[in-house]
């Protein structure tokens, strides 16, 4: 299957005869430079050198981080199951147990049929 990228590879002489090439050799890939992924990594490039954008990534960073650093403790940074399904069952559960502790963890209870928040200390 070729790529829209660029031309495709042409053959390269080489002093050496390949077995599967025959006398051609190698293969010598065209430049790639102006290709899709090149320009976009250009442009992400670009765009974090603006202060603007700086702000945010500094302020959204930590939050995603902790939550990311939450999900894969004790042991989950690997995917226990085969299959998508059964790991997409897996992160939804994990996901909604961790929001579920959050709660409990800030001072949430639960005394005498109703849920009671402990008051926040500075």
């Amino acid at each position: 299957m070729r790529r829209s990228a660029g031309p495709p590879c042409a053959p390269r002489p080489s002093a050496r005869p390949s077995p599967d090439r025959g006398a051609a050799g190698g293969l010598r890939c065209a430049d790639r430079s102006g290709s899709w992924h090149d320009l976009q990594a250009a442009a992400r490039r670009q765009a974090a050198t603006d202060p603007e954008w700086q702000a945010d990534y500094r302020r959204w960073r930590p939050p995603v981080e902790r939550a990311v650093a939450w999900l894969v403790q004790h042991g989950n940074r690997r995917l226990r199951y085969r299959g998508t399904i059964n790991n997409n069952t897996w992160l939804h559960t994990r996901a909604a147990a961790l929001n579920l502790r959050r709660p409990t963890n800030l001072g949430l209870t639960h005394t005498r049929g109703s849920w009671q928040l402990a008051p926040a200390t500075t």
